[in-house]
């Protein structure tokens, strides 16, 4: 066993450990030697055993407060563990579940007899159009004018069908 010898408090102390853990020891130490000199430089020179009592004390409660926050760190990663495993859950649910019902959209449709009857009130939209164009232009011939009005005739008796209709 190797024997290491380490300084706590201004004094040194040779202590045994096993292979390999001479670096632990080391630290350890280190850790025990801080309190000490804390303790050293506040009270001053006292007795060996006091100190090394003192200084044990100091770290234990150093330890208890770092194991105090250890659990309430652990706390806290189990509340928010069960916050993942709930929302996992709720995530799985939703993927198992049957897709929604489709929506049915109704489209109006055109009645025939509507669209019927905009064609006629479009057809005599035209002719009336075409009479203002007729009496508007100057009368340099006769005929075109006889045209025009059976043209408008036609038209007329046209969209009086049409009007028929869209009342059927």
């Amino acid at each position: 066993m190797p024997e290491v010898t380490i300084h706590i408090g201004g004094r040194d102390f040779v202590v045994s450990c096993q292979e390999g853990e001479q670096s632990f020891l080391e630290m350890a130490a280190g850790m025990l030697d801080d309190e000490a000199q804390v303790l050293s430089d506040q009270i001053g020179r006292m007795p060996e055993a006091r100190m090394l009592l003192m200084a044990g004390l100091m770290l234990a409660d150093k330890t208890a407060a770092v194991e105090d926050r250890i659990k309430e760190v652990e706390a806290v990663l189990a509340e928010k563990d069960a916050e993942i495993a709930q929302k996992v859950a709720e995530l799985e649910e939703l993927r198992n579940a049957p897709p929604p019902e489709p929506e049915q959209v109704e489209v109006p449709v055109v009645p025939p007899q509507v669209a019927d009857a905009l064609a006629d009130l479009a057809a005599r939209a035209e002719a009336l159009a075409g009479e203002i164009e007729q009496k508007a232009a100057p009368d340099d011939d006769d005929e075109d004018t006889e045209e025009a009005e059976l043209s408008d005739a036609s038209a007329a008796e046209s969209v009086t069908e049409g009007e028929e209709t869209a009342q059927a």
